[in-house]
Order: structure tokens, then C-alpha cells, then sequence
């Protein structure tokens, strides 16, 4: 069993008749000063405790002011089992519900930040997918719209030749027909 503050103060000796000893009420009042200190260095360790879990777990440690060290009557009672050990296994577990809670908080923010990303990722690229459908329907359409313009030209020049054709054709035939006659009589 470990020794407390509380075990000092209760801690009841028995008088020896027929001998000298120590004054009892010295023993006590330096007994009162010694649980004082001790007090003072347990709250002390729990408080390094906690700023050492805190620090472990990613917090920043909270300023000396902001713990608060409840003072223990000097005239309480024992109490069995370990008060300090009670203590620091309380703040242990405060300490590893904290972290567990940040960790959780962490992954659960990672997973929604995942999800937007992959979401957003989605989106872009839906985006972009549609895009390029839109702008390949674009080009289809126009280069339609050119072949058609250059089948229409096509047709306009093959019509023009023949047009041509027969225009010339048709000059020779009248110049042929003109230089027949006019050609004799001249001749003559």
C-alpha cells in the first residue's frame, strides 16, 4: 500500500507510559508541515502529468494559473488503496480519452476532406468530359459545314467548265460558221 498525505495525518501512536519521547503536539505540527509538502508536490506531479499528456497528444500545454490545485484539509480521513495512483490513473485516462477524441476528430476530418477532394475531382472531370463531347459535336458540325461548302464547290466548278466549255465550243462553231462563207467571198 502506498503511503498518502491522508496516512500521515491520521496516523494515531500510542503513548508509552514510563518513558521519555518526543512532545506529541510537536511531532504533530511538523507532521502537519510535511503533509502540506507533500500535498504540494503530488499536485505538482499530477499537474506535470497532465501538461506531459497534453504535450503527447499534440495540445499545448495550459499555463500553471489555469490548473487548479484544490487544497486538502490536513484532518481528512485515510483513504485505502492510493489516492495519487487514483489520481494520475484518472488523468492517464482523461488524457488517452483526449487523444482517442483528437484522433477520431483528425481521421474523421481527413475522410471528409477525401471525400470533397474525390467529389471535386468528379466534378472537374465530368465537367471536362463534357466539354470535349460539346466541343467535338462543335467541330463535327463545322467541318459538315465545310465538306458541304466544298462539295458545293466542286459542283460549281465542274458546272462552270462545262459552261465554259460549251461557251468556247460554242464560239468556235460560230467562227467556223462565219469563216466558211465570208471566207469564200472574200477569197474571190
Amino acid at each position: 500500500m502506498a503511503l498518502t498525505p491522508d496516512d500521515v495525518v491520521t496516523k494515531q501512536f500510542q503513548h508509552v507510559r514510563f518513558k521519555d519521547g518526543f512532545d506529541p503536539d510537536e511531532v504533530d505540527d511538523f507532521l502537519d508541515e510535511v503533509v502540506l509538502e507533500w500535498r504540494k508536490a503530488l499536485d505538482e506531479n499530477a499537474e506535470l502529468k497532465a501538461k506531459l499528456a497534453a504535450y503527447e497528444s499534440g495540445d499545448r500545454p495550459a499555463p500553471v494559473a489555469e490548473v487548479p490545485a484544490a487544497p486538502a484539509p490536513v484532518a481528512a480521513p485515510a483513504v485505502e488503496g492510493g489516492a495519487p495512483a487514483a489520481a494520475t490513473a484518472g488523468i492517464i485516462e482523461l488524457a488517452q480519452r483526449l487523444h482517442d477524441e483528437h484522433i477520431a476528430e483528425g481521421k474523421s476530418q481527413r475522410d471528409q476532406l477525401v471525400a470533397e477532394a474525390k467529389a471535386q475531382a468528379s466534378k472537374i472531370l465530368a465537367d471536362a468530359e463534357q466539354k470535349q463531347r460539346e466541343e467535338t459535336a462543335r467541330l463535327e458540325r463545322e467541318r459538315n459545314v465545310l465538306e458541304g461548302k466544298i462539295a458545293e464547290l466542286h459542283d460549281f466548278e465542274r458546272s462552270y467548265r462545262m459552261q465554259l466549255r460549251s461557251y468556247i465550243e460554242g464560239q468556235l462553231r460560230d467562227l467556223d460558221e462565219k469563216g466558211g462563207p465570208a471566207g469564200d467571198a472574200s477569197a474571190q
